[in-house]
């Protein structure tokens, strides 16, 4: 008997207990029993899955805030306290972060790459070393954190009245500069060997609006896959990818969930119970929210074409906004037990290594709090936790069962708006969890595919409502 995953949390008293929007027609066997979180994994099923998903160890990383001067450091350098809170970072056991490489900062001008910026990602990515830290850069940073930071000769700055100049995804002037940018910093630091690959931008899809950079669905995917073929050219052999926040995942809106699950290095999914839809729906403390992440897993993983293809949860975070102080090590353990149990990620990267400065008032009051490590470098009791998780799952892994039962999903069908998450494809496999099922996610489109079927494990469907 193997543990699927940790369904923690009471079920939400307001839903009921009966499927009326699940069809139960194309069960191909008895749905597993729902006083249990367990699946008996036959000799069979637990072979094919191997065969998917070779055994590899789950990374741990951290999203990482700098404690003094947050990323504006980049114009008023000083390498010393950073150096300090990468030992620290390191101290928990982690083994690379992400940084942000704000846009204007590093290219002010369309044709004007910032050499001292570059200089600085490189003492970074040294000071990394230094405490042993694989580093994901991430470049067009055009938002960030609740905040806009789009360089003067994008839009909505540039002929704000001409909607194809100035375009990010599709004025070819700034796509080439694009690619200057990324050239100069894989000339920096492509070679380093902590530099672990390029990640296109922050929530690419923020900057997607009808006033600033209007793009189609079409359009938005043409640059993605563009780009990042782009970034596997000037840094070959690295993990380059975009990372996204939900909207494209719960909403056909943007970049398309095909393509972002089958072009870079991996599928990239964040996931933020205050964001993400669940609590309007479900409390902290239910399963639902221990499983959004491993939901957001899931999902990626069923429309990849490549099921060797990892799915990296690159953010993850909780504040007190959403989730009292003292159950958010509980929520972390849940979170982060439940994407290990999918088998299919390879790592978990915490939003963020640090809290911000309260002396600096430029965010939100959300963004404050969500670090592993305190201002006096300090770390947290959710720090702790995430260092007990790191080194407890690097020692003896998750296990890891098939998952038997699967909902299945049309490709499209989704929201066009970009707000507010559209949980279509959510809400059935939350009602799944609350009964005790620990599902998989398959296509519509697939499940006639008897190979594909056979090797994922999958023998019981469960469909949406007609």
């Amino acid at each position: 008997m193997a543990m699927v995953g940790y369904i923690t949390g009471p079920a939400n008293g307001k839903r009921k207990s009966s499927m009326r929007t699940i069809s139960r027609r194309t069960f191909l066997g008895q749905a597993a029993a729902a006083s249990t979180a367990t699946l008996l994994a036959s000799t069979t099923s637990a072979k094919a899955l191997q065969a998917v998903l070779p055994p590899q160890k789950l990374r741990f990383g951290a999203n990482y805030v700098p404690r003094k001067n947050w990323w504006y450091c980049w114009l008023d350098w000083d390498l010393q306290p950073i150096v300090e809170d990468l030992h620290v970072i390191a101290s928990l056991g982690l083994d690379h972060i992400r940084i942000q490489c704000l846009w204007p900062f590093f290219q002010p001008g369309i044709s004007n790459i910032n050499e001292r910026a570059l200089a600085n990602l490189h003492a970074l990515l040294d000071a990394a070393d230094g405490a042993a830290l694989d580093v994901e850069v991430t470049v067009l940073n055009g938002w960030m954190s609740g905040l806009s930071f789009m360089p003067p000769w994008v839009a909505p700055l540039v002929k704000p009245d001409d909607k194809t100049k100035g375009n990010i995804f599709t004025s070819p002037a700034v796509i080439e500069a694009e690619k200057l940018l990324f050239s100069r910093i894989a000339e920096t630091v492509g070679s380093h060997r902590r530099f672990l690959g390029f990640d296109i931008g922050n929530e690419m899809g923020v900057l997607m609006t009808p006033n600033n950079n209007p793009v189609t669905t079409k359009d938005a995917d043409a640059w993605a896959t563009g780009m990042l073929h782009f970034c596997d050219q000037v840094a070959p052999g690295k993990f380059n990818i975009l990372g996204v926040d939900h909207s494209h995942w719960y909403n056909d809106y943007g970049f398309t969930r095909p393509v972002l699950a089958n072009t870079g290095h991996a599928s990239i999914v964040h996931s933020y119970i205050y964001f993400d839809g669940v609590l309007d729906r479900y409390k902290y403390n239910d399963a639902a929210c221990a499983q959004l992440a491993a939901y957001a897993v899931e999902l990626a993983y069923a429309y990849q074409d490549d099921l060797r293809r990892p799915v990296w949860v690159e953010e993850i975070g909780v504040s007190s906004k959403e989730c009292p102080l003292d159950y958010q090590p509980t929520y972390m353990e849940n979170a982060v037990r439940n994407i290990a149990a999918t088998g299919k990620a390879w790592g978990i990267t915490w939003w963020g290594s640090h809290d911000i400065d309260p002396a600096d008032k430029s965010f939100d009051h959300y963004e404050y709090e969500l670090g592993l490590i305190d201002q006096q470098n300090k770390p947290k009791p959710l720090g702790k936790k995430f260092a007990q998780l790191a080194a407890e799952l690097r020692r003896s892994p998750q296990s890891v069962a098939p998952r038997t039962t699967a909902l299945v999903i049309p490709e499209f069908g989704l929201s066009k708006d970009a707000w507010p998450p559209d949980w279509k494809f959510a809400a059935p496999y939350m009602k799944l969890i609350d009964r005790g099922i620990i599902p998989a996610i398959v296509l519509e489109s697939r499940i006639h595919d008897e190979a594909y079927m056979k090797q994922r494990g999958i023998t019981e469907l469960v469909t949406l409502a007609d």
